[in-house]
């Protein structure tokens, strides 16, 4: 039996999944965490098998938390399952340590071959997604302009987007104010933004944030 952690902000996402695993025989959603801070305390008690991720939550999220429960829990299998259909976000999520990758308009049944192969220590990318991704390592001129930010420029910059300051990134992502004032102002020059609006109104027409 797959032993599964659900992580999503919205409770109907995961009543939805719920009742779809619920009619399998082979995986049982054993918990469920609406941020990370939840996530780390559940794995802290438990034993899983798989962690399916949404990116985007309250708190510490994204990439840096995938990053961090790989380090934390070296055995537990991630499986992301986001809004976000673009390579970028995919490479930085396989990169940060999850197996794999999926996105919440796919089918019932590829979420759970997903779940099944990457449970298993499989890895798993939508086909469709997979092609992006093949184009995206070897065609440069093909990438967003935020595909040229660094993983932590990244983190920053999808903060920002999200009306964090300053002192909360660094807080959440346990750096100096100082280090994330360097961040953003590296970022905001690659990206060619003059303000904050333009940072934002980037992240929300390239569907970054919710």
């Amino acid at each position: 039996m797959i032993k599964l952690l659900i992580a999503d902000d919205h409770a109907i996402v995961r009543s939805g999944l719920k009742q779809l695993i619920a009619l399998t025989t082979d995986i049982e959603v054993e918990a469920e965490a609406n941020n990370g801070a939840e996530i780390q305390d559940l794995l802290r008690q438990g034993d899983y098998d798989c962690l399916l991720l949404d990116l985007t939550m309250p708190g510490i999220c994204g990439t840096d938390l995938v990053a961090r429960i790989s380090v934390q829990f070296p055995n537990l299998k991630i499986l992301v399952l986001s809004m976000h259909n673009e390579a970028q976000v995919a490479a930085r999520a396989i990169k940060a340590g999850a197996l794999g990758y999926i996105t919440k308009d796919s089918s019932p049944d590829k979420l759970l071959s997903a779940i099944r192969k990457v449970a298993n220590g499989g890895r798993y990318i939508d086909p469709l997604l997979a092609e992006e991704l093949a184009f995206y390592a070897i065609s440069p001129e093909r990438r967003s302009p935020h595909a040229r930010l660094t993983d932590r420029e990244y983190e920053v910059f999808i903060r920002l987007a999200t009306g964090m300051g300053v002192n909360d990134i660094a807080a959440q992502l346990a750096i100096s104010n100082k280090t994330v004032s360097t961040h953003k102002q590296r970022m905001m020059e690659k990206m060619n933004f003059i303000n904050i609006s333009d940072l934002v109104r980037y992240a929300v027409d390239s569907n970054l944030i919710n």
